[in-house]
């Protein structure tokens, strides 16, 4: 086999020719069977089930014994409920219909001839994750799906659940028949570092972080491939005068949802300067009910020495944690601007009975997407649609707002001549 040849070469490379070699393959082959090898996953996933979850409590036990932060070890911690939501998002994207090889219009003409244009694999995806073990599943169906094969590289926090969780997809891959380099996993073992993978340009066709801020800037900076970046919590909500204080209530809470990861989760909310103090108060309490963490820009602490300052900087940082940190404005124009200045750029919200403000926000602020009187909490799975979605990018780059099927692939032109010249 083509894999004997690359047994002398050092992890990464080695994994990375394997991916290449197997992209090749994986690009022409039938949609029927792309989907019936992520319909094995689920199968042998769920035979796994027992082994993953051991896997998880020696990952759990070990990072609490390193006094890893509480979130980490949230985002790490494996549970039934979680196995089965990753399940059926497998399930769901085996069944969906093949993204590939659909023809679209191309704008571009030539006389004498037909254009038109159809999505395509890019070919090896790095995926690169920081816990969340159960993502690297959900990443790799969404790759084998759109034809193209992935490299998984997961923190070590997360080694032994990685390990199990990639063990289980190379198991459904071999099974199914396809290349045994359509999902490779380098392991903490490899001892290989994120540059040593996001390095091997020549093989690789696109890169994903997933994780905190730190992660994601750590890839942008070492990586010669392209990257989709990933975003993840400082969400901004405007709290208009014209906004309902159960409406804000609402969205706070219900945006925090999310599990295990609050992608969307509003973390700063801005607030017109002649808001009434007393449902400032009511909203605050509500939130502390909820065991939320309460802070204040000066202006704010001043009024209310109750609530603890927000330094500076956390006004351009996600908290990733239950914190949320109130400022005043003096219009909706200037919270745009700040939403602009700091926000993370991929969801942010208003709550407004204005249709005039709802657009001016609408158009104004430059993120990935915008909620009106609407929760932004993430789902990966929704019940309407077709789509199932991996994560959330802020970028202006491959592809911005929800990373989907589509965001794995690319457009081929093809020019059809009519015999004449």
């Amino acid at each position: 086999m083509i894999v004997d040849a690359f047994d002398d070469f050092p992890e990464p490379i080695a994994s990375a020719k394997r991916a290449y070699q197997a992209a090749l393959k994986l690009g022409s082959t039938k949609g029927v069977d792309r989907s019936r090898a992520v319909l094995k996953m689920v199968q042998v996933l769920k035979n796994s089930f027992d082994d993953i979850l051991e896997a998880n409590t020696l990952d759990l036990e070990a990072s609490r014994e390193m006094a890893v932060p509480d979130f980490i070890l949230d985002w790490l911690k494996l549970t039934p409920k979680r196995l089965e939501a990753t399940l059926d998002i497998l399930q769901r994207l085996g069944e969906l219909s093949d993204p590939l090889r659909r023809v679209r219009h191309a704008d571009y003409q030539l006389e004498d001839s037909q254009t038109y244009s159809q999505l395509m694999p890019l070919g090896v995806i790095g995926f690169i994750y920081e816990a969340f073990p159960e993502l690297a599943a959900i990443a790799a169906g969404l790759c084998i799906k759109t034809g193209n094969s992935v490299i998984l590289k997961g923190s070590t926090e997360a080694s032994h659940s990685n390990a199990a969780i990639g063990n289980a997809l190379q198991t459904a891959i071999a099974e199914v028949g396809l290349p045994t380099g359509c999902v490779e996993l380098i392991t903490a073992e490899h001892g290989t570092s994120i540059r040593d993978l996001v390095t091997q340009d020549q093989y690789l066709n696109l890169v994903i972080p997933y994780g905190r801020s730190s992660l994601i800037q750590q890839v942008v900076r070492q990586s010669t491939a392209p990257v989709l970046r990933s975003a993840m919590g400082n969400c901004y909500l405007y709290w208009s005068l014209n906004g309902s204080l159960e409406m804000v209530r609402w969205m706070i809470l219900d945006s925090h949802q999310s599990v295990p990861d609050p992608v969307n989760a509003i973390e700063k909310v801005l607030i017109h300067r002649q808001a009434l103090p007393s449902s400032l108060l009511v909203l605050w309490s509500s939130l502390k009910d909820q065991g939320f963490q309460i802070k204040g820009d000066p202006e704010l602490v001043e009024a209310f020495p109750q609530l603890q300052l927000a330094k500076n900087e956390e006004w351009g940082t996600a908290y990733l944690t239950k914190t949320i940190a109130f400022k005043l404005v003096d219009s909706l124009e200037q919270a745009i601007i700040w939403i602009n200045q700091h926000s993370s750029g991929h969801a942010d919200s208003i709550v407004t009975e204005s249709y005039q403000e709802s657009r001016q926000f609408a158009l104004g602020v430059n993120s990935a997407s915008t909620y009106i009187n609407s929760s932004p909490r993430f789902c990966r799975n929704l019940s309407r649609g077709d789509a199932v979605f991996l994560g959330m990018s802020n970028q202006k780059g491959h592809r911005r707002g929800f990373i989907s099927l589509e965001s794995l692939t690319t457009t081929k032109h093809i020019v059809q001549g009519n015999g004449r010249f």
